[in-house]
Parts: C-alpha cells; structure tokens; sequence
C-alpha cells in the first residue's frame, strides 16, 4: 500500500482588497472675534467718567458751600463752574462731530459705489461744496451712474485736487526754507511733522471735514494707509528726487537744502494722500 505525500499549496482567490474609506477631516474653527469694545477703550472709558464724574460731584459740594456763605458768590460758582464745563463739552463734542464726518465720508463713498444710489449721493456731496452749485444742473439731468461718476471726477474732485495740491506746494516752500534757516536736524523734524500735521487737517477742510485732535489722528492713519496708493503713482518721480538732491556732492555743496528738497517733495505727496483720504471718490 503506497503512501500519498501531501504537499501543501497556496490558493488565491480573486478577490477585490477592501478599501479604506476615507475619514472626514475635522476642521479647526476659529473663535469669532469679539465686537465689543477693547480692553484699552474700557479703561480709558472708565477713567473718563471718573474724572469727569468726581470733578462735577466736587464742584457740586463747592457750589452748595458758597451757597451757604451767600447767594451772590453761590451764584458766581455756578456761571464760573457751568463755563467751565462747558467749553469741556463744546472740545468733546467738537471730537464726537469729526469722528462722524469721517464716518461720513465713508458712507458716502459707498453711496457712490453703488449704481441704485449713485445719483442721491453725488448730489448729497455737491451740496456740501462750495463748487457743487455748478454742477448740479448737470448732475440733475443725468441718469447714467457712470456719467455721474465721470462728471463728479472732471469737475469738483479736479477742483479740489487742484487746491490740494497748492496746499502741499505752499507746505513744501515753508519746509524747504524751514531746513535752510533751522540748525538743528531735531528741530528741522519736529517743524516738518508739526507742518505735515497741519497740511492733512487743511486738506481734509478742502472736503469739508473738521476733525479734532483724535480725529486728526484718525484722519492720519488714513492718510497712512492712502499713501501707498499715491506713492505707487509718484513712485519714480519720488526716487528721481531723492537721488538728485540726496547726492552727495550736491549735499556737499548745497548742505541741509538737499535734506530741505526731500522734505518738500514729501509735502506735496502727504497733501495728495490726504485728499486721496478724504475724498469719497478716491476707491471708486
């Protein structure tokens, strides 16, 4: 009887190997920023009504005890106490009005941007320009947004471009002999930002915005942030200058002029910033 060897063999199947499915992916999600006041307005805001809050209450105990020692120095008091506070209120509320004309030029740029309110916002604007009463007539008859935008371009912007930039001319006479006459490169600078300063809340008169000391250095982040796009334009010319009058040999020879000539070209460009700021047709 024979014996029958077993030899082990390997048997495929055909079969399809399992897949893996794919596994949804978490998506980190970012917390929403808060829209409330920061922690630095809230401080500042407590201390405002603490300071003003303890003041009106001393003075109100002042009052009462003048009161007590006669009518006539209580009633002194209170017109020196109301006057007071009352050119107090007229500074904040002189803030308060040019933080909402800035708002206000905001809201009209995006009046202007959109075709269904076009018209009602250019003649909003041209009324409140000195050269708006020429071009009303004309604004009144034209329907096309896209006229209107053009008209508004080649009339009051032009003309406030134009005194804009006799502003920065004139800025830039008085800060080119400000660095030949001043000895000092401090000074020289302090004159230059002091005279920037001015030139940005001139212009932002031109469109009819008035700000005050906070809202001025509202106005000059803007200008900040407008000035990119002016420098884009004038980016050659401003380079031409600077080699020219930061040469050394004309410096040798010409001393702080050069340093003065820089300082002047940058006027006429801070004045074309701030109108580009203050304009609401400057993004549209």
């Amino acid at each position: 009887m024979s014996e029958t060897k077993i030899r082990p063999r390997l048997e495929f199947e055909d079969r399809p190997a399992p897949r893996l499915e794919a596994l949804p992916v978490p998506v980190p999600t970012s917390p929403t920023p808060g829209t409330g006041a920061g922690t630095v307005t809230l401080a500042l805001a407590g201390a405002t009504v603490l300071v003003l809050g303890l003041a009106v209450l001393d003075v109100g105990n002042f009052v009462a005890a003048q009161f007590d020692r006669g009518l006539l120095l209580g009633w002194l008091t209170v017109a020196v106490a109301l006057g007071g506070f009352g050119l107090i209120g007229a500074a904040i509320w002189r803030e308060i009005r040019g933080l909402l004309e800035l708002g206000h030029v905001d809201t009209l740029r995006l009046a202007l941007a959109d075709p269904a309110r076009t018209k009602a916002a250019a003649l909003r604007w041209v009324a409140e320009l000195p050269e708006g009463a020429a071009v009303r007539p004309s604004l009144v008859a034209i329907d096309d947004p896209a006229a209107i935008m053009a008209l508004l371009r080649a009339g009051p912007q032009e003309a406030l471009h134009a005194r804009a930039e006799a502003l920065g001319r004139a800025a830039a006479l008085q800060v080119f002999a400000t660095a030949a006459i001043v000895p000092s490169a401090a000074l020289d600078g302090l004159v230059v930002a002091w005279r920037g300063a001015r030139l940005v809340r001139e212009v932002a008169q031109l469109y009819g915005v008035r700000p005050g000391l906070i809202g001025t250095l509202s106005l000059l982040r803007r200008t900040a942030f407008a000035a990119a796009s002016v420098m884009a334009t004038d980016l050659a010319v401003d380079a031409a200058t600077r080699a020219v009058l930061s040469n050394p040999l004309l410096h040798h020879v010409a001393g702080d002029v050069a340093a003065g000539g820089v300082a002047a070209r940058r006027m006429i460009l801070l004045a074309r910033a701030a109108a580009a700021a203050c304009s609401p047709l400057a993004n549209t």
